[in-house]
């Protein structure tokens, strides 16, 4: 039995042969590794009833889950730390009936305007000129004085031709005596020739001399009637009534009549008139109406198209239409009593041509233009919402006439018309029959507001508010 190997005990390590390194001499071993732990150890130094450690790839596992936990609650945080959301609005919005502002169809008169665009022209603008040479030494007017015609602008020095005319009324007497003296020899003449004592042919001469002379004097009276005239012209008197503007020459200047800028221009302006254009495609109804005897009113607003400046009418139709541009002129005379329109001046003209009596009316904002053409949304008793083809008739900024279509008192969407479609459910927000601030000439508003709704703690008071804003609302309370 002693000779039996025992079990449990190690092998024996196999002898070192010979020339190992540990056996030579100056080479040094490097330390053997450390035997490694027998596996069945745990399993021997635990109880007989623990359970085997979890395996290393489920504690893997187990690891990536909790990740994925802290990543989500951090996503959720962030989403709900901001607030509660605007709801969401716009045309695919869904869920629940689309708040929408009406307006009722009402019968009233529309009046058929068009719309051109005019220049401010006046009636007569003159350039004061001198009509003789001299030395200017008179201005009686002041810059931008209001003048009538024959009122005394500006004197020039009339002595040069009060000494011509002197001139020419002595040469005027001079002639004239020799005419008469021609004369008396005439009448002698005729008396000799009766009497058979002188020659026919001397009578002759003496009649011929005599138209000569009487030639000589009517030079000489026109001579005379020249100089009159041009003391005349020394004296500038206004030649039409208007408004005069900045002087363009001093007192002292010597004019003549070839200067170009004159000396002062004036400007007539009451009355004044504009000049505005119309497309070629509304002449026929504007021409009838004047062949027929009507007289067209003409507002004048200014560039922008809100101030009215004066009122007026139609004057007269330009003869052509300009090929270039396809549009006709017309003349609109104003009285310009407050002197609001100006030479120049752009203005927005509109022609008032015709009036559409007992009319059916909607705001604009409630025609929509698509696929079946020209529609409006019709509110049913439901409160769901039709789309009802329409013909639309004249319109201004504000309304617009149905021709067809419509009932008198049937109620159209104003409002929101954008995110509805036929049959869709809606709320009405407020009616256009509300009390409402009516406008100057009577009409009410087309658009409609929501009355705010009662807020709750912590919920803004406005559902499109800004997420920082709603943050910034709910650290507050």
């Amino acid at each position: 039995m002693e000779d039996q190997p025992n079990p449990l005990s190690l092998p024996e390590a196999p002898p070192r042969r010979r020339g190992d390194r540990a056996d030579r001499p100056g080479i040094e071993m490097p330390p053997s590794p450390p035997a490694l732990p027998d596996l069945d150890e745990p399993q021997r130094t635990r109880g007989p009833g623990a359970p085997p450690p979890p395996p290393s790839r489920l504690r893997g596992l187990l690891g990536y889950g909790i990740l994925l936990l802290i990543g989500a609650a951090l996503v959720l945080w962030l989403v709900f730390r901001s607030g509660p959301q605007a709801p969401q609005t716009g045309r695919f919005q869904s869920g629940g009936p689309m708040p929408v502002g009406t307006a009722a169809v009402e019968k009233g008169d529309m009046p058929v305007v068009l719309s051109g665009l005019g220049t401010v022209t006046p009636l007569a603008m003159v350039t004061v000129k001198t009509q003789i040479n001299g030395q200017l030494i008179e201005v009686a007017f002041k810059e931008g004085q209001m003048v009538n015609k024959g009122d005394f602008l500006a004197q020039i020095d009339p002595r040069p031709y009060q000494v011509a005319l002197a001139q020419a009324e002595g040469q005027l007497a001079k002639d004239q005596a020799v005419l008469k003296n021609s004369e008396v020899d005439l009448a002698r003449y005729k008396t000799l020739v009766a009497q058979n004592s002188i020659a026919r042919q001397t009578l002759d001469t003496q009649a011929a001399l005599v138209q000569q002379n009487r030639g000589t004097v009517q030079a000489d009276q026109a001579q005379v009637d020249t100089q009159k005239l041009n003391l005349t012209y020394c004296r500038i008197v206004a030649p039409v009534s208007g408004r005069v503007g900045l002087r363009q020459v001093d007192p002292g200047n010597y004019v003549q009549t070839s200067d170009a800028n004159g000396i002062v221009v004036i400007t007539q302006l009451q009355p004044i008139s504009a000049i505005f254009t119309l497309p070629e495609d509304k002449l026929p109804e504007v021409a009838q109406r004047v062949h027929g005897g009507a007289s067209l009113t003409a507002t004048a607003f200014d560039r922008t198209g809100t101030a009215r400046l004066a009122v007026g009418r139609l004057e007269t139709i330009d003869n052509q239409i300009d090929p270039t541009t396809g549009t006709v002129k017309l003349r609109a005379t104003f009285d310009n009593p407050d002197q609001t329109l100006f030479p120049n001046q752009f203005v927005n003209i509109q022609l008032l041509v015709d009036t559409v009596r007992g009319a059916d009316l909607i705001p604009n904002s409630a025609v929509q233009r698509g696929a079946p053409g020209t529609f409006v949304y019709v509110v049913k008793p439901d409160e769901t919402v039709a789309a009802q083809p329409v013909t639309l008739g004249p319109g201004d900024d504000r309304r617009i006439v149905v021709a067809k279509g419509l009932e008198p008192g049937q109620r159209v969407v104003t409002d929101g018309a954008d995110r509805l479609k036929d049959g869709a459910k809606v709320r009405l927000v407020q009616s256009a029959g509300a009390a409402q601030p009516r406008t100057p000439s009577g009409e009410q508003p087309a658009t409609e507001t929501q009355p705010p709704a009662a807020t709750q703690p912590g919920t803004p008071a406005n559902p499109q508010e800004r997420p920082d804003a709603q943050r910034r609302r709910r650290n507050a309370q």
